[in-house]
């Protein structure tokens, strides 16, 4: 099952199985990351598709409930764990294959099933390398410098190995914030005193940004904007503790190795030219695909965004000199790439190709460098802060915008997908 729990009797009515289909379906879209207020907007449209126009449907970033009717009962599907790229696209593409009628609600409850024991495409060598690279592309971007690469390839390691214990044990699932950001701080602090790295702060980031909870934060704040209070209020707290377990884990080894504060200093080490960060946005690319096991098919589409949201970042800041107008514009353009995207590939969902542009965009990474500055001063601290606070609100600005212009594409995006179609049945 899409979302977590476990499949249960084959439903008795066709109202039944509507709402079990419904639920499940918002599920899986709800544990691969997207809004809660896009689910149940995704969520009411099949209702109507399916002959229930007046279905209602609540969305917590935990769960969803379903009823077709005011007074009529209501079915609720928990959220346990998230579902990687793959397993997202082929939960969005039951979405619109039903919309279109390819499938029959039965067909869709059979796959949805079976989604999340799909086995990893790449196995565990693919989760590795993927690990590695994506350490080495964020470095790339973020601190171009070749020490500081070569950090991110030795220590990505570890961070994979978090990741798969996580998955297995609650415990270190609720600490591994703090563990591996603790050992890459205390490896990277120790490296930049025994000077074989600068910037040990920028060094440290590169292999646990895979884990930072940028992206949570973003679409908690587009959550609220968007009306969805109690979950965007929720998501939001839950990532900023999360940053905050990383702050602690890299406070703490600054105070085990009693760290002098000029290695303290957010100063970006740049020391490679500009190719750097466009060659980081290909290997964070391949790193996504073989971490979140994608088709290879759906690559150079990822690509396309990834480097947009990129070129886009640098205009806003090459204009305006300010870190959160390249996070507003880089914001807008990852939406745009990703839906004309999906306008020239129908299948192709937007979410799928978008966010992982949320790995270049770094509000996780530039929250933690922010935190991590508290202990230098109250000016330096109220600074990083209201620096940080701007660059995340920038970005879910961005998003916001970017969707509101994007609406017509995405309508005619769908109007093309469903011309394909009629192609295809009058040529059978």
């Amino acid at each position: 099952m899409t979302g977590g729990g476990t499949a249960g009797a084959a439903p008795q009515t066709l109202q039944e199985r509507d709402r079990r289909l419904l639920a499940w379906l918002g599920a899986g879209l709800l544990a691969g990351g997207i809004p809660t207020h896009e689910v149940e907007q995704d969520l009411r449209t099949l209702a109507t598709t399916l002959g229930h126009p007046r279905a209602q449907v609540a969305c917590l970033p935990r769960g969803v409930w379903v009823t077709l009717s005011a007074g009529q009962p209501a079915t609720f599907e928990g959220v346990e764990g998230g579902l990687r790229l793959e397993q997202l696209a082929d939960g969005t593409a039951l979405l619109a294959g039903l919309r279109a009628g390819r499938l029959t609600p039965e067909e869709a409850l059979a796959s949805l099933a079976t989604l999340r024991a799909q086995p990893h495409r790449y196995k565990v060598p693919g989760l590795l390398a993927g690990g590695v690279l994506s350490g080495v592309g964020i470095a790339l971007v973020l601190a171009p410098a070749w020490p500081s690469v070569a950090f991110a390839a030795l220590l990505a390691p570890v961070t994979v190995v978090l990741m798969i214990l996580s998955g297995r044990h609650r415990t270190i699932s609720t600490l591994t914030p703090l563990l591996a950001a603790f050992s890459t701080a205390l490896v990277a602090f120790s490296a930049a005193s025994a000077g074989l790295v600068t910037a040990p702060l920028w060094t440290l980031v590169a292999p646990i940004a895979v884990l930072l909870p940028g992206a949570t934060i973003v679409t908690g704040l587009v959550e609220l904007a968007a009306g969805s209070m109690v979950a965007g209020t929720s998501r939001l707290g839950h990532g900023t503790v999360q940053l905050l377990l990383f702050a602690l884990g890299v406070g703490a080894a600054t105070a085990l190795l009693d760290v002098p504060g000029e290695l303290l200093d957010p100063t970006r080490p740049v020391e490679l030219g500009w190719w750097a960060p466009l060659l980081g946005v290909a290997v964070v690319t391949l790193a996504i695909s073989l971490m979140e096991s994608l088709r290879l098919a759906l690559v150079p589409w990822v690509m396309v965004t990834a480097v947009a949201t990129y070129l886009g970042q640098l205009l806003g800041q090459t204009l305006s000199d300010a870190r959160w107008a390249g996070a507003f514009l880089g914001a807008v353009v990852a939406i745009l790439a990703a839906t004309v995207v999906e306008f020239v590939r129908p299948q192709l969902p937007r979410s799928v190709v978008f966010l992982p542009s949320f790995w270049l965009l770094v509000p996780g990474s530039f929250g933690l460098i922010s935190v991590t500055q508290l202990d230098a001063g109250p000016a330096v601290a109220f600074s990083a802060v209201v620096a940080v606070t701007l660059v995340i609100a920038a970005i879910a600005l961005g998003i916001v915008v970017g969707a509101s212009l994007a609406f017509p594409l995405r309508r005619a995006a769908r109007r093309v997908g469903l011309l394909h179609l009629l192609r295809r049945l009058r040529r059978g």
